[in-house]
């Protein structure tokens, strides 16, 4: 496992979903008060960007703009249809105000 940092926090805007390409990677990234949360940016249903989608800040999830599939941030998992299964989540750390990501 490598540690990879994307960034500072306040790069991230809370409450928005932000796209990071990194090495082979194509991440989202969603920052809501002092958490962030890394997802592989495909939803799981038909590979469309989830970065293009919308965040709900309370209740930790992401919409995907093509067909409305929601997914947890928390973990990766399909919450409606038509998506059925999980997005790769990635941990996260917060360090001396930098984003780390494990992979």
């Amino acid at each position: 496992m490598k540690v990879h940092d994307i960034g500072a926090l306040s790069d991230f805007t809370s409450g928005a979903a932000r796209a990071v390409r990194l090495e082979d990677r194509e991440l989202v990234v969603v920052r809501i008060e002092d958490d962030v949360y890394v997802l592989d940016d495909r939803c799981s249903h038909e590979a469309f960007w989830l970065s293009d989608g919308e965040v709900d800040a309370d209740t930790r999830e992401i919409e995907c703009a093509r067909h409305g599939a929601m997914f947890d941030l928390v973990s990766g998992e399909p919450l409606s249809l038509p998506a059925t299964k999980p997005v790769v989540r990635y941990d996260v750390t917060i360090r001396d105000g930098r984003v780390e990501v494990t992979w």
